[in-house]
């Protein structure tokens, strides 16, 4: 993979990750409001706007890292997110990791490892 891509992949895997959690700490701030009340408040949210402004980036991102890498190998790194994901919610929000969700770590960060040793 060239660095070029590299730097791709990683900017990608940020913004994925943090869209992933303004998205949560925004749905978690509406509890206990009824379905209307809820959408119109987080529709004021700034961290949903955050969460869309990540993705909105992310997709050029993402199209750009497509352009320098096969897709199976850019949908196969992009899965790293998942590992992303489960540490951030661990850490920021107190989610359980559980054995299994462990393992599931495990091997996708062994399957991300080979792919990229193997572009």
């Amino acid at each position: 993979m060239t660095s070029l891509a590299f730097l791709l992949w990683l900017v990608n895997m940020s913004m994925d990750t943090f869209g992933h959690l303004s998205f949560k700490i925004a749905a978690s701030r509406g509890g206990g409001l009824s379905t209307g009340a809820y959408w119109r408040q987080l529709l004021k949210h700034p961290w949903l706007w955050a969460g869309i402004s990540c993705y909105v980036c992310e997709f050029f991102v993402w199209v750009a890292f497509l352009s320098q890498v096969p897709l199976g190998v850019g949908v196969m790194l992009g899965s790293f997110n998942i590992v992303l994901l489960m540490i951030a919610g661990r850490l920021l929000f107190k989610e359980m990791l559980t054995g299994w969700r462990i393992f599931g770590i495990v091997l996708i960060t062994l399957g991300v490892i080979l792919v990229g040793m193997g572009e």
